[in-house]
């Protein structure tokens, strides 16, 4: 996997021309890396943009593929589901997936990895086959399509113990969960990838640095969170990212541009990592 390396008048040549307004449901089932994917921006992101979105987390700090299959086969209620509609979030604690998973016709549901075995293909197996078809089951829109959440790399400097399973190095773990993305979703039939792992690693290579997390693997709160949920609008409108208007009030419109176009080209370019001289 080369790195490319962008110009930036070659950004133009990408960017879309406008589709009309959507009204899409989303729902992940995940933990604190779907948290700062999904429930900070990308709602606003949307609106910004004349589309409308439900968005749905079914999160347990740190969970594993093999925990959410557990969770499901038992029918636990462990599960904090917070629920985006017309901006404003609420909170039911103590959810079952089913709950979840029936609680709106989802045009996506989302799975993912825990981020330290993200990138170890044995760990997901059976737990994502038997989640799949456990969606699937309880899925209420016939039209519904899976996505996979590529997650990311950690800090250079993570004291994580699971960045051991990668010597501690980002690049290789960068490089293991694309490759394990790939290999799953092709097995699995998972038609879509959602490249925030990418988009990440696209950042890191401009001006902001090795600065996308906040502890060394969760995002940092404004422009590493920022860049995932430009990830993922891209991913399920369809629509180019660059020139939205919305940012978080707390990040400089310099830093803006570089999450939109560090998301924008790992929807182009979902398993390489792009230079962004920026």
């Amino acid at each position: 996997m080369t790195a490319k390396k962008i110009t930036l008048p070659l950004l133009f040549l990408f960017l879309l021309t406008a589709i009309h307004a959507k009204e899409i449901k989303v729902l992940a089932i995940g933990n604190s890396f779907s948290d700062d994917a999904l429930e900070h921006y990308l709602y606003q992101i949307a609106e910004a943009n004349g589309d409308t979105l439900i968005i749905g987390n079914l999160a347990i700090g740190g969970a594993s593929l093999q925990r959410h299959y557990d969770n499901a086969t038992q029918n636990k209620p462990a599960y904090s589901y917070r629920k985006i509609v017309n901006g404003v979030k609420e909170v039911l604690a103590e959810t079952t997936l089913e709950k979840g998973i029936k609680d709106e016709e989802w045009d996506y549901i989302s799975l993912q990895q825990v981020s330290q075995n993200s990138g170890l293909y044995d760990t997901f197996f059976p737990y994502l086959p038997q989640l799949t078809e456990y969606v699937k089951q309880y899925a209420t829109n016939p039209d519904m399509q899976l996505l996979f959440h590529m997650t990311w790399a950690y800090a250079n400097e993570a004291s994580h113990s699971g960045f051991a399973n990668y010597e501690r190095d980002q690049l290789q773990m960068y490089h293991q969960i694309v490759e394990t993305a790939q290999r799953v979703t092709a097995e699995l039939g998972i038609p879509i990838i959602i490249p925030s792992g990418t988009a990440i690693q696209n950042a890191r290579t401009s001006s902001l640095g090795d600065t996308l997390c906040r502890d060394g693997f969760h995002l940092e709160l404004t422009y590493g969170r920022y860049t995932a949920a430009c990830t993922w609008y891209e991913m399920i409108t369809g629509k180019c990212v660059v020139g939205n208007s919305y940012k978080p009030d707390t990040i400089t419109e310099k830093d803006a541009f570089i999450a939109q176009i560090s998301a924008h080209f790992a929807v182009i370019f979902p398993n390489t990592i792009t230079n962004l001289p920026i």
